[in-house]
């Protein structure tokens, strides 16, 4: 992660960006390169650092973590990847599954909409500013970093060119990250052992509604 800024931009909108790139990376499967950083204190560090270099009114917890590797690793696939199985009738092989405890698709917490309606609008929403999902890095459309990445990309292009972009993630926020951020940072409230991954859900839910709140009020003013 770094929070450098360039001076020409609107630094405050710039360093959101930053943000989200870097809770992008934080919800994709850890890299050894982010356990470093989130054991030694520079992740906490330079999340409170960008804060600080924003107007948002957001808590930062605590973003260290005492796991060596393989336990974070581990516990990542817990919550996030792994499903449970258990056989319900052993005589006829019945399995009863389900899936991670922690969701990352944005469709698992829209009870209100099909997974193909939230997919096809964020490639709509992606497509309009030319951007495509990596061929190497394939998922769904509605992936929680895609859609952070997106919202950081968002952020990067009101630094540079403006409220036009303030006005579009904001949208995006009503009609997407909204309701992802709240549906993870919930379901990571009600499961035990996250370790890290707990507070990162909490500052999750507390940026996005921040950033929300802030942007609603500049757009109402105009």
């Amino acid at each position: 992660m770094t929070g450098a800024v360039p001076e020409d931009l609107d630094r405050d909108a710039g360093t959101r960006g930053v943000l989200y790139r870097t809770l992008a990376t934080a919800v994709r499967y850890p890299e050894e390169r982010f356990h470093a950083a989130a054991a030694d204190g520079r992740l906490d560090s330079e999340v409170r650092d960008c804060v600080a270099r924003t107007t948002l009114d957001i808590d930062v917890p605590d973003l260290t973590t005492d796991d060596d590797y393989e336990t974070l690793a581990a516990r990542y696939n817990d919550i996030f990847e792994l499903g449970y199985s258990e056989y319900t009738d052993r005589t006829d092989g019945s399995l009863e599954a389900s899936g991670p405890p922690v969701p990352l698709y944005e469709s698992k917490y829209r009870p209100d909409a099909s997974w193909n309606d939230v997919n096809l609008d964020l490639a709509r929403a992606y497509r309009f500013y030319g951007l495509e999902i990596d061929g190497e890095e394939r998922d769904n459309h509605d992936a929680l970093a895609y859609e952070l990445e997106f919202a950081g990309y968002l952020a990067r292009r009101e630094a540079t060119v403006g409220s036009g972009a303030a006005a579009a993630r904001l949208d995006f926020q009503d009609r997407h990250l909204g309701h992802l951020a709240a549906g993870v940072a919930d379901r990571l409230a009600d499961e035990p052992g996250t370790g890290i991954y707990g507070p990162l859900g909490r500052f999750l839910e507390g940026l996005v509604r921040a950033d929300r709140a802030d942007l609603a009020t500049r757009e109402g003013e105009r």
